[in-house]
């Protein structure tokens, strides 16, 4: 598993460097359109996905911040007990605590998730997302495609 530790770190230093970057030009210049179906805007997200949560009064933030927590600590506790096998199940493990270390961190210093990625259909907008969010995605994908028996239906998982 500490072959792939790099994803997350990589995820994580993406994710925090285009929040920042975003943070800094949107707030002072606005939203950006990059194509007819793809603009930058500034949102800060006090809820889950799709802004779940985001009206709830403020206790949400605590409880999102106890939940990556506890998502990261098993992750890790899931990864030190797989063999070196696991390749796409340790990728996509990796991926989705890059992910959650990403928001947990914006959590912990905003108190909010600063999401800027909107992809849109004339007025239909999927709701704005980040990296961490696309690394989750595609992690859990990858989690999907394990489970369903790409990884040649053997599961690799020590006893220690």
């Amino acid at each position: 598993m500490r072959r792939f530790a790099w994803i997350a770190v990589v995820v994580l230093v993406f994710d925090q460097l285009t929040k920042y970057l975003a943070a800094d030009y949107l707030a002072r210049h606005g939203e950006i359109h990059l194509a007819p179906f793809l603009s930058f805007v500034l949102v800060h997200n006090t809820g889950a996905a799709f802004g779940f949560l985001s009206s709830a009064g403020g206790w949400q933030n605590i409880f999102f911040i106890v939940v990556a927590m506890a998502a990261c600590v098993f992750i890790l506790w899931m990864g030190r007990r797989l063999s070196t096998q696991d390749r796409l199940l340790a990728a996509g493990l990796m991926l989705v605590l890059g992910g959650a270390l990403g928001n947990l961190v914006d959590r912990l210093i905003h108190g909010y998730v600063i999401d800027f990625i909107d992809v849109y259909y004339g007025t239909w907008h999927w709701p704005a997302f980040n990296i961490a969010d696309s690394a989750i995605t595609i992690g859990a994908g990858m989690l999907l495609l394990d489970a369903l028996g790409s990884n040649s239906g053997k599961r690799h998982i020590s006893a220690k």
